[in-house]
């Protein structure tokens, strides 16, 4: 694999090049306002800490910026948020783990298309929790009236013997689209230059056909353009074949204003609340946009605000060369929705046909999890991903703060790389003042951890809470759950894409190995594509 150079982009060429970026040039196709607003002003892609005051050292904020980007065909233009890994710590001196769920796939898609194309990809384009949350596993459905069932397990960690793998399975209970609310949706839909080419416009439009196929009778959709300037391409209506047609008109052409598009989005999608129903905006982009605010705070404050309506925001990503994965990433985190990100018209079925009931229903928000170890049996831990989505320890019985939300049907896996006590716990050769505590005289009934979690109903503001705990043992990672060996495979092989320094004695050739042993069934051929993926990007390595 040749060589490639690392391009340190200062702000100053950041705002440089946003200015003099070339979004493609023409008229927009659609309908737009005469008098519509055309100036745009640079999206500034410093953004704050998604986590910060936490309660202990343990679970440090994280500041996300800009990434540093390989100069290759494939990456060079693109926008990754910096991922700092989270780091092992001692039980002792930081008992509680506290994060929200996350059930964004997008970075899986994106690492394939890179791969496929004959690249890998940029380390920061590598979010672990997104590659295993890519999977459906077959953790049981819930029962009663809980909109999902939480199943844990541990084993020994195959790329280290002497520690342990914990995992947190949350399913969602499926839906059929038949028995959904009637949803409110508006298509946000980039049209600009730059979504000019096969893999972008006409991949969207092919994509929203399969949606809107699936669309029933009292569901309705409107569509908002945006480019130079922003329009509504078409009004609110159930009329699939209007809609359709619609869709089929639309061409790129213009410079790029999301800004503009996005408040009138939402005011349509306000004009035509459904109360009780599904009302969600649905930004389609390749994210190269200007936006027509003073900055990105400005529009993660009115998603924010829009949130509190329930209306929410769902973000498709599209093409290469100018992907801009860290600020939808952040839009669909704020805007209580989910983010992927479409390479292909497979993606597209599988994204918007085959999970569409999770894409359109929320059944559960602000869905967070606090896991407290028990100092007798854990001498240390890590979360693996979620880099992102930690919260201070204290948030996890705030109701006010904002987590993750799970759609019908849709599977969360969260995965712990556990140091059992009596072993060292490496923390960069820093020394902890209060680290040397007497040993607990009780192991608590044998138990490694306890799970809380915390969720609110779609229309509720009041949270309800969970809790289970997990009873330690020794099972081999060859005697586990297909759900935990190939979850662990998957976690194995974005440790060795991020070139991690936790990867221990990863290899390709144990993801491989792991992976075949837990194909299971395998009728959408998913588990089967991750092994030829991972076999693909081990020649790129080699």
């Amino acid at each position: 694999m040749r060589q490639t150079r690392i391009i340190i982009f200062t702000s100053a060429f950041l705002v440089f090049s946003l200015l003099f970026s070339a979004c493609g040039g023409g008229e927009l196709a659609s309908k737009a306002p005469e008098n519509a607003n055309k100036s745009a002003q640079p999206l500034p892609y410093a953004t704050p800490a998604y986590a910060s005051n936490t309660s202990s050292a343990a679970n440090r904020s994280i500041a996300v910026r800009d990434s540093e980007y390989e100069e290759d065909t494939k990456s060079n233009g693109e926008r990754y948020a910096e991922i700092n890994e989270n780091p092992f710590l001692e039980t002792r001196q930081a008992p509680l783990s506290t994060f929200s769920i996350d059930v964004d796939t997008a970075s899986y898609s994106n690492l394939r298309r890179f791969i496929k194309d004959g690249s890998l990809p940029p380390k920061d384009a590598v979010r672990i929790e997104e590659l295993v949350n890519y999977f459906e596993y077959d953790y049981p459905q819930p029962i009663g009236n809980v909109p999902f069932s939480v199943t844990n397990e541990v084993a020994t960690c195959p790329w280290n013997t002497k520690h342990k793998i914990v995992s947190i399975g949350l399913q969602g209970k499926k839906v059929s689209l038949d028995n959904t609310p009637p949803s409110n949706l508006v298509f946000l839909l980039d049209v600009s230059g730059s979504m000019n080419s096969p893999d972008k416009l006409p991949l969207l439009k092919q994509g929203l056909r399969i949606l809107v196929n699936q669309l029933k009778p009292q569901d309705r959709v409107a569509i908002v353009v945006y480019a130079g300037s922003s329009g509504l391409a078409l009004p609110s209506t159930n009329d699939k074949n209007e809609i359709l047609n619609s869709l089929d008109r639309l061409e790129a052409g213009g410079s790029t204003n999301g800004g503009q598009g996005i408040k009138l989005a939402y005011k349509i999608a306000e004009e035509n609340f459904i109360s009780n129903g599904n009302n969600r905006v649905i930004l389609a982009t390749d994210g190269d946009f200007n936006v027509g605010m003073t900055g990105d705070d400005e529009l993660v404050k009115l998603i924010e605000q829009k949130r509190q309506s329930n209306i929410f925001l769902s973000v498709l990503g599209f093409g290469t060369g100018n992907l801009n994965d860290s600020m939808m990433e952040k839009l669909a985190d704020k805007g209580n929705g989910n983010y992927a990100y479409i390479d292909s018209n497979e993606e597209a079925r599988k994204a918007l046909g085959q999970q569409v009931a999770g894409t359109l229903y929320t059944i559960a928000k602000d869905v967070k999890i606090q896991v407290e170890f028990n100092p007798a049996k854990v001498a240390g831990y890590r979360l693996i991903g979620y880099e992102n989505r930690l919260l201070a320890n204290r948030d996890f019985n705030d109701d006010k703060k904002d987590a993750g939300e799970i759609g019908a049907g849709h599977s969360v896996t969260a995965l712990y790389e556990i140091v059992p006590a009596g072993q060292k716990v490496e923390n960069d050769g820093i020394e902890l003042k209060y680290s040397q505590v007497q040993k607990s005289d009780t192991n608590f009934n044998n138990e490694l951890l306890t799970v809380k979690l915390r969720y609110k109903e779609p229309k509720e503001d009041a949270s309800k809470l969970l809790t289970i705990g997990l009873i330690d043992n020794d099972k081999s990672i060859e005697s586990a759950s297909e759900n935990l060996k190939f979850a662990t495979s998957v976690a194995q092989f974005g440790l060795l894409m991020r070139d991690s320094r936790f990867k221990g004695s990863a290899n390709f050739q144990n993801v491989v190995s792991l992976a075949n042993s837990a194909k299971g069934n395998d009728l959408k051929g998913y588990r089967g594509e991750f092994v030829d993926l991972v076999n693909k990007a081990s020649r790129l390595r080699d």
